[in-house]
């Protein structure tokens, strides 16, 4: 008679985990009852079995031909983006773009970008295209297959299956180097930082051992990943306080984030016009002008950023100048609820239809980054005004955004429930994902 060894399993400390036992395979539980009730073990005659196992072929790594790793990169298309633009910004080499450009008179969709949507790489760290995927419609898909010369393109007709991603990580140096080892799409690490903006400041209240964690959608194609979604769910603990947001669509038709307990994570106001960059110079009563050589008051905060990054309005507001002003350069002043405003200068030009008169939304880009004016080096100079004088925002308790009403906090709480327990289930966990 041979010996079944019953199968030890530790207690689950956690009723999350209770669901994963009902997928336990069958002969796992069964083993616990190899051996009959007041067996004495040790009058059971045992006998070792060897058995040689064939290994299976390692899996493939994601090493290029050159020798270097490859990494998924996805861009939203541009309104005025062209191919050649698009493959810049996802890092693809000059001479694999030529041989892009030429393929690409194989699929027409690839010569019309429709902006909004997205394409998404496969590139190398030297610029080498392996793959690139374009959903030029809702139903139609273009693929662009690397081939022993060039680029072989192909349009097929496809039906995407949308799939919730969870992913966790820690930051160690940056919040984008810390979403890259995480494996988390940057589309989905900038909406994170977005949503949380009104709590963290990503400039200054970042720290090491900062913990995150995201449930977002990925659409998938014959198991092929084609794009990323929308953000779903979200925590961030920031110096040991802990920040959770889930979206939610009220019945007015609003998009947004909300606690937990339904109450918006929105601001008013954004802590910064720009979403990363690191302050040059912050608000102070005295400091040494570097162009006029002199001290002077700075009644604003200098945000240090290359000429041509986005800036992007802090609040709702409508636009009450913009053009050229003195030592600003050129400015945006923005009017928002009475008594605000705010006021972005040095700018390297404006967006398109920022003129006097213009409603402009939060997070709306009203122009980018430059050095026109009284400055040494490309920055943005920011000001918030209140009734007209500068205040330093760092220092002001701004206030929340709309809150829902009682209809649609009741259907919020149910249908955030299974994303909050998403959260739960990472944060009770090491694992960096679950797909």
């Amino acid at each position: 008679m041979k010996r079944i060894h019953p199968v030890y399993r530790p207690p689950l400390r956690h009723p999350r985990w209770l669901p994963w036992v009902a997928a336990l395979p069958l002969f796992a539980v069964m083993a616990a009852f190899g051996i009959a009730p007041d067996t004495a073990p040790n009058q059971v005659p045992t006998e070792t079995v060897v058995q040689a196992l064939e290994l299976p072929e390692p899996a493939s790594t994601d090493i290029a031909d050159d020798g270097s790793f490859d990494f998924w990169s996805e861009e939203r298309i541009q309104r005025g983006d062209t191919l050649a633009s698009l493959l810049d910004r996802l890092g693809v080499g000059a001479e694999d773009k030529a041989r892009v450009i030429t393929a690409s008179r194989q699929a027409p969709a690839l010569q019309r970008l429709i902006p909004g949507r997205t394409v998404l790489a496969r590139v190398t760290a030297s610029g080498q295209l392996l793959l690139l995927r374009y959903l030029a419609t809702d139903e139609r898909l273009v693929t662009l297959n690397r081939a022993q010369e060039g680029f072989v393109a192909e349009e097929t007709a496809i039906h995407l299956d949308a799939r919730p991603i969870m992913r966790s990580g820690e930051v160690r140096a940056s919040l984008y180097g810390a979403t890259d080892a995480a494996d988390i799409p940057d589309s989905i690490a900038s909406q994170m930082a977005e949503v949380f903006s009104g709590d963290i400041d990503f400039h200054r209240d970042l720290r090491r051992g900062d913990r995150f964690s995201v449930v977002y959608e990925a659409f998938y194609h014959e198991g092929k990943l084609i794009k990323t979604g929308r953000l779903l769910s979200a925590e961030f603990v920031n110096q040991g306080k802990r920040y959770r947001a889930v979206y939610f669509k009220d019945s007015h038709g609003r998009e947004g984030y909300f606690t937990p307990q339904g109450q918006s994570v929105k601001r008013a106001f954004l802590k910064s016009p720009l979403p990363f960059s690191r302050i040059s110079s912050g608000f102070s009563s005295a400091r040494y002008h570097p162009v006029l050589k002199e001290w002077r008051a700075h009644r604003g905060i200098d945000y240090a950023a290359p000429t041509g990054t986005p800036v992007r309005a802090v609040a709702d507001a409508v636009v009450s100048f913009a053009g050229w002003q003195g030592g600003y350069g050129n400015i945006v002043i923005l009017d928002h609820q009475k008594p605000y405003s705010t006021a972005y200068g040095h700018l390297s030009r404006f967006a398109p239809g920022v003129k006097r008169g213009k409603r402009i939304n939060q997070g709306d880009v009203i122009g980018y980054v430059g050095a026109t004016g009284l400055a040494t080096g490309p920055h943005l100079h920011y000001e918030f005004r209140v009734a007209g004088v500068q205040k330093d925002p760092l220092g002001l308790k701004l206030p929340t955004s709309f809150a829902l009403d009682s209809r649609d906090r009741n259907r919020f709480l149910a249908e955030s429930r299974p994303l909050v327990d998403r959260l739960e289930l990472l944060q009770g966990t090491n694992l960096a994902s679950f797909d």
